[in-house]
């Protein structure tokens, strides 16, 4: 996940601040009596940046619960609503891979849904969905901590370990799973499959439909797999709605908040994960609307990022409208 522009990285700087300076440790004094500046080989336990009780999720749910149709076909005909999109993205450069799924109904559609492309920052979703299957399961604690290792670990771009991290820094599974989320901690990630496996990431992903997982061992989905893997969270948000709901209220969060819900009314949450490359802006997630539904739109061959979530956002704007207008 990376943006150009100088609002962002005047962003990161002030994340940085927070992080580093208030954020990651919940009492200074923890990361004071294990680092010394004298004794540079003990290991740093980096604490969450949010308080250790869930009652800021559990207080204030992002929805409440949802019971998703699983009709494998539905009446309801999306035909103006396809029209509409293909007239918007004709007049648009790029290519657009949609999937759409309607949580009351049942009722899906796709325009170059099984079209592989880079899923970019979104790959973070599955994991961190992975993650917490694994502690649900009890093979995992949150407060279980993974060890900084610059050398595979190390990504440029999104996040603010890249700033702060140094080798032998302990982070604990709860401070990785949100900074992957909330600031799509690019660091983060890489450190989470490290503990999960990749291999055990995409058998995961395949278990949950997943048909285009890492081929070739490139980062590359489609849309209608990240809208398979956007639906397990709202399935596991059933199971384990503690943890679901913890999970959906990070993605609703996040510091980047310009494709889908960027243009749709503000009252409405929307949990969802941001991603891009060069060439590439995508975004997935849930729409709590009255009638709550899916929507993934991924794209390549973008002449400029931001125009590209622009245009995510005029998506997601055209679905809303339709959608919120149409009976039921």
């Amino acid at each position: 996940m990376k943006r150009s522009n100088a609002l962002r990285v005047l962003f990161v700087i002030l994340l940085l601040f927070v992080f580093t300076g208030c954020g990651l440790a919940k009492d200074s004094s923890v990361m004071n009596r294990n680092v010394t500046g004298k004794d540079t080989t003990e290991k740093r336990i980096v604490s969450s940046e949010k308080p250790a009780s869930d009652k800021i999720v559990t207080e204030a749910p992002v929805s409440e619960k949802i019971m998703i149709s699983e009709k494998p076909v539905s009446n309801k005909n999306y035909s103006q609503l396809i029209k509409q999109i293909n007239e918007y993205t004709m007049t648009q450069p790029g290519f657009y891979g949609i999937y759409f799924k309607d949580l009351d109904s049942g009722a899906v559609f796709d325009i170059n849904g099984n079209e592989p492309i880079t899923a970019a920052s979104l790959v973070k979703v599955p994991a961190v969905l992975y993650l917490n299957t694994l502690i649900d399961q009890g093979e995992l604690n949150w407060d279980d901590t993974v060890a900084y290792e610059s050398g595979v670990d190390y990504q440029s771009g999104a996040g603010t370990l890249q700033f702060s991290a140094r080798d032998g820094d302990e982070y604990s599974l709860r401070t990785l799973a949100n900074l992957s989320i909330t600031v799509s901690d690019n660091i983060a990630y890489r450190m989470i499959v490290r503990k999960v496996g990749k291999d055990n990431l995409a058998n995961f992903m395949r278990s949950l439909g997943g048909e285009t997982v890492f081929p070739g061992g490139w980062n590359i989905t489609t849309a209608e797999d990240m809208g398979k893997y956007v639906e397990a969270i709202l399935k596991f948000n059933e199971k384990n709605p503690e943890m679901g709901q913890k999970l959906l209220y990070d993605m609703a969060h996040s510091i980047y908040n310009v494709g889908l819900n960027g243009r749709i009314d503000k009252s409405v949450t929307v949990s969802h994960k941001e991603g891009d490359v060069t060439g590439v802006a995508n975004d997935a997630g849930i729409v709590f609307a009255e009638r709550p539904y899916i929507l993934v739109v991924l794209t390549k061959n973008v002449d400029d990022i931001d125009r590209g979530f622009e245009r995510i956002a005029e998506i997601s704007r055209i679905v809303y409208d339709y959608h919120i207008n149409e009976p039921a």
